[in-house]
């Protein structure tokens, strides 16, 4: 069920995009992905107490936070990237980083919404490039 509703989510949060304006400035898919990147931390800091979880997922937000910049600063297609990526990571958290604040159905929610939204923005930045 997390799939979908991730995947509707990244539907609605490009459908608002594009219908309010938002995703006119180049702005809002990197404040997406910095927001994206950021909740692993916030998992981290809801667990028991334990800087490891805390400064690991705070390291892996701030690689995501500099690709929202790079991308913003040089090219959409790193932000599309970067939320594929995102997910991607998502798939393989659990083997990297033990973060016991992390919900069990977090991983697949989020890779849904990252991979959902990673490709509107490619479809996007391929579409404003022709």
């Amino acid at each position: 069920m997390e799939y979908v509703i991730g995947i509707v989510l990244g539907a609605v949060v490009a459908a608002l995009g594009l219908f309010v304006g938002f995703d006119r400035d180049r702005s809002f898919y990197p404040t997406v992905l910095i927001v994206i990147g950021a909740y692993y931390s916030l998992f981290a800091l809801l667990g028991p107490p334990s800087a490891r979880p805390i400064v690991a997922e705070t390291a892996v937000g701030c690689v995501f936070l500099v690709v929202a910049v790079m991308g913003y600063k040089r090219s959409q297609w790193l932000v599309a990237a970067g939320m594929v990526g995102h997910g991607v990571f998502d798939l393989f958290h659990h083997l990297l980083i033990e973060n016991p604040g992390v919900p069990v159905w977090w991983p697949g929610f989020c890779m849904s919404i990252d991979v959902a939204l990673g490709v509107w923005v490619f479809g996007l930045t391929y579409r404003r490039a022709r």
